[in-house]
C-alpha cells in the first residue's frame, strides 16, 4: 500500500483487516444471510438485482453483526459489568441478543415512540428496558447515566468501529457470494452499515459504486453531501423508522470521502417496494430495508452518473 492509501485508511474508524477480523469474531453467532434474485424484477429495472437478505439475520437485522463483533471484543472485566446502548429498535435487540449469548447484563435506552414489536424483541432477548423521551438528547442522557450507575460499556448504535467492521462483513459475504458486482446499494441513518459496507467493498473492489438510500423525511445524508460537512435535521419524518438517525463524527468522513452518490426517495415509494417484496419475492421487509429498492427503481437512480455503469447491482 502507498502511503497516500494508507494515510486514507488510519482516517476512517474501521478497515479491511478489522473487517475481516470481525468476521472471524462473530461468524458463530451470526447467520450467513442468502441473497435472492427474481428476474421479473430485473426487467422491471434493466439491470440484474441481486438482494442481501438481512431480514433472515438473527434478531431480524444486520445489526447483530455489529453488536456481537462490539460485544466479543470486550475483555472480561469490561464484560462483567453489562453494556448499555440508546436504539428505537434492530440494534436495541441486536445488543440484548449479543449480550445474552456472551451472559452479561444488557441496559436498553429506548424512546416512549419505539415500535412496539421492536420493544418486544428487546425483552424477548433478555434486555432491560429503559424509557427516555423522544429526542436524541434525552436518549443519550438516560443512557449516561445507566452508565454512570452501572459501570456498563456504551455500544452506540453506529458511530463505533466494532459496529462498522461488523456491519462491513455484509460486504464480505456479499462479493463471495455474487461475484462482480459492480453497485452496491445501501440505506443510510447514522451511517454504520454504509460505512462498513464501503470500507470493505472499496478495499476489494476500489471501482465499486456505492450509493445510499434515504428516504425524502430524514434526508441529512444527502444535504450533507452537498454541503461538505454533518447536516442535522431538527425532525425526521418517515415512515422507515429505523433510517431518523444523523451522521457520527465516525461514519461521515466514509461518506464525504467514499459513498459516490445518496438517492432520496418518498415514503409512497418505499411503501410501494415493501409491496413489490411482499408480492413477487414472498418476504416481509420492514420500510427500512425496503428503501433499496425504492431507489433502484427511482428516476434519480436513472438519472444519476452510476446508472450507465451498473449492471450488476
Amino acid at each position: 500500500m502507498d502511503e497516500t492509501n494508507a494515510t486514507r485508511c488510519q482516517k476512517y474508524a474501521a478497515d479491511i483487516e478489522s473487517i475481516k477480523e470481525a468476521q472471524v469474531r462473530i461468524e458463530p453467532f451470526i447467520h450467513r444471510t442468502p441473497v435472492l434474485s427474481s428476474t421479473t424484477l430485473d426487467s422491471l429495472v434493466g439491470k440484474q438485482l441481486f438482494f442481501k437478505c438481512e431480514c433472515f439475520q438473527k434478531g431480524g437485522a444486520f445489526k447483530i453483526r455489529g453488536a456481537s463483533n462490539a460485544i466479543f471484543s470486550l475483555d472480561d472485566l469490561e464484560a462483567s459489568k453489562g453494556v448499555v446502548t440508546h436504539s428505537s429498535g434492530n440494534h436495541a435487540a441486536a445488543v440484548s441478543l449479543a449480550a445474552k449469548l456472551r451472559g452479561i447484563p444488557a441496559y436498553i435506552v429506548i424512546p416512549k415512540n419505539a415500535p412496539k414489536c421492536k420493544v418486544e424483541n428487546v425483552k424477548r432477548y433478555g434486555g432491560q428496558v429503559i424509557w427516555s423521551e423522544v429526542t436524541i438528547q434525552s436518549r443519550e442522557t438516560v443512557a449516561r447515566k445507566v452508565q454512570e450507575d452501572t459501570g456498563a460499556v456504551l455500544i452506540h448504535p453506529f458511530n463505533d468501529g466494532r459496529i462498522i467492521s461488523g456491519q462491513g462483513t455484509i460486504s464480505l459475504e456479499l462479493l463471495e457470494q455474487v461475484p462482480g458486482i459492480d453497485t452496491i446499494i445501501v440505506p443510510i441513518s447514522g451511517g454504520g452499515l454504509i460505512s462498513g459496507i464501503t470500507l470493505a467493498a472499496k478495499a476489494i473492489n476500489p471501482s465499486i459504486h456505492i450509493l445510499a438510500a434515504e428516504p425524502k423525511g430524514a434526508d441529512d445524508a444527502a444535504q450533507s453531501k452537498v454541503a461538505g460537512r454533518i447536516v442535522t435535521l431538527s425532525e425526521a419524518n418517515t415512515i422507515a423508522d429505523g433510517l431518523r438517525a444523523f451522521l457520527g463524527d465516525k461514519t461521515w468522513p466514509v461518506v464525504r470521502d467514499l459513498v459516490d452518490d445518496v438517492i432520496t426517495v418518498s415514503d409512497e415509494e418505499i411503501i410501494k417496494a415493501m409491496q413489490m417484496f411482499y408480492d413477487i419475492l414472498k418476504v416481509a421487509v420492514e420500510p427500512s430495508g425496503a428503501i433499496g429498492l425504492a431507489a433502484v427503481l427511482s428516476d434519480q437512480f436513472k438519472q444519476s452518473e452510476a446508472w450507465k455503469d451498473s449492471n450488476k447491482v
